[in-house]
């Protein structure tokens, strides 16, 4: 039963400093990585970028990693790099244009930065702000992230059952708090 190490086992030894484990999982994990990444960013420069933030931030975290398969944890890693690339880069350019001394004829945001916008800073963000910590973690992991019931379950060490009742029970406060913040009238 020789075969290869188990995500868990390569995530002990890259903890304990062993970058042969981290090349491992590099070779396991990157291709499909790269893959979703793409799909949410055009620009394959930051999605190499992207990706070897991710496994910088493996290298020092990996002691700190609790479970079992590393997917839904690197998955996380890299799409929040990824929002910050696209924060970063969005910022460069407002500099860029206001240095320029024109801001109008900006181009439009996505449809996905517009949501991660929302998702921070908007009504959104601030009902996020309202649920409680565990009800948070689901719904970032799950609609945020885009991790299926099994990746959040593991990435956070609870049953999937309990995913997804945690991610019903915040669907539902999550609406209420919306609703506190700004109510939109009439009936749903």
């Amino acid at each position: 039963m020789g075969g290869e190490p188990d995500d868990a086992v390569l995530l002990r030894a890259v903890g304990a400093g062993d970058s042969e484990a981290l090349g491992v999982l590099y070779d396991r994990h990157a291709g499909w990585l790269i893959a979703r990444l793409a799909r949410r960013c055009g620009d394959p420069e930051t999605v190499r970028e992207v990706l070897q933030d991710t496994f910088v931030t493996v290298w020092r975290s990996a002691a700190s990693h609790r479970g079992g398969e590393a997917g839904g944890w690197l998955w996380v890693i890299a799409a929040r790099r990824l929002v910050d690339a696209e924060r970063s880069r969005a910022r460069a350019e407002r500099a860029d244009r206001a240095e320029a001394g024109h801001e109008p004829g900006a181009v439009a945001p996505s449809a996905e930065e517009r949501v991660l916008a929302g998702l921070e800073y908007g009504d959104v963000g601030a009902a996020l702000d309202r649920i409680s910590p565990e009800l948070r973690e689901v719904l970032r992991a799950t609609v945020v992230d885009g991790l299926t019931t099994r990746e959040t379950a593991r990435l956070l060490g609870i049953p999937e059952g309990t995913v997804k009742s945690r991610a019903a029970r915040a669907r539902k406060e999550l609406r209420a708090a919306l609703d506190r913040i700004a109510p939109m009238g009439g009936t749903a």
